[in-house]
């Protein structure tokens, strides 16, 4: 992303399918990232889960609806920036008493 856009290293965009879905997306990086000791701003945009933004200084995740991830077409915006196969990073392990 460094080459690209100077704001951050890293960009996450996802789509939830309802606003439900949404907030569920938000819920569970909030919880794996406070597991992993990172912080982060006020999610904007959680009270109408239409598009939720989180700012991790050096990573900003976007969580869009469908419709909002089409209108917005932020995938345009990072088109020139590589690609992270997030599929093969490791996620940090929920310590019990942050499963139920």
């Amino acid at each position: 992303m460094e080459d690209h856009i100077k704001v951050a290293d890293y960009f996450m965009v996802c789509t939830g399918t309802s606003r439900p879905h949404v907030r569920a997306i938000l819920d569970e990086l909030h919880v794996r990232l406070k597991a992993a000791g990172a912080r982060h701003a006020k999610a904007e945009g959680a009270d109408t889960g239409w598009w939720v933004l989180l700012d991790f200084g050096d990573v900003v995740v976007h969580i869009l609806q469908p419709e909002a991830r089409e209108h917005y077409r932020l995938d345009d915006l990072y088109k020139e920036c590589e690609l992270l196969d997030w599929q093969a990073e490791q996620l940090p392990e929920l310590p019990e008493t942050s499963r139920s």
